[in-house]
């Protein structure tokens, strides 16, 4: 349901963003608005979001190293990014820092919503298939061998950290955050758990953190 969607907006032209907010809003999404990259990033560690519609130019911290800090947080939230600039330079580095898409202004409140609409439906439906594990990051559902698994909240986060990051090394400090009462302890105890659910192998890299073997 679109009332169950969060998006965050970051834009710091007031009637832009008001005008943007309206749009979405009226369209059943809920939306929180930063005026400039911190307030967003302090959004993001509060608020789980479907959706980052991003500014590039914009104070504090620019849409493009925000995205950059979040990706490496292992937040791979879709990303939309909405900007004046055109340049080659810019729009790549938008891209590599793992956007999915963006719009160049001005353009019409309506072409946005087309866009967040399209990317939205495509992300209920995408999946990971890990062995014999297929996940929905958006819905957060799993399956193993075509029977769904139910996960408790923090087994669920610390898996879609690593699934995500499959090969790489999720840092131990990352994967604490996640956890309702954060430490080491709680952090070995949870996955042990999810290796014991799911039949994976989580390879602890000493001092360093985990990963997820490619297989």
């Amino acid at each position: 349901m679109k009332s169950e969607t969060r998006i965050l907006l970051l834009e710091d032209d007031a009637d832009l963003g008001s005008t943007i907010l309206e749009v979405l809003e009226s369209a059943g999404y809920r939306v929180d608005l930063a005026r400039d990259g911190a307030q967003a990033a302090d959004f993001s560690y509060e608020t789980a979001y479907d959706l980052y519609i991003f500014d590039i130019n914009v104070p504090e911290i620019n849409g493009i190293e925000l995205l950059k800090d979040l990706r490496n947080a292992s937040d791979n939230t879709p990303a939309i990014y909405i900007t004046a600039l055109s340049d080659l330079n810019t729009l790549s580095k938008a891209f590599e820092a793992g956007a999915e898409a963006y719009l160049k202004k001005p353009f019409l409140p309506e072409e946005l919503l087309i866009r967040v609409d399209a990317r939205l439906k495509k992300s209920v439906n995408e999946s990971i298939t890990y062995g014999d594990i297929v996940y929905y990051p958006a819905t957060k559902e799993l399956f193993k061998d075509q029977k769904i698994v139910s996960l408790g909240a923090v087994q669920l986060k610390i898996f879609d950290a690593l699934v995500h990051n499959v090969d790489k090394v999720v840092s131990k400090e990352d994967l604490i955050e996640l956890l309702e009462q954060p430490s080491g302890t709680a952090l070995r105890v949870a996955i042990t758990k999810l290796k014991q659910k799911l039949g994976i192998n989580i390879i602890n890299v000493r001092g360093v953190g985990y990963t997820l073997e490619e297989l």
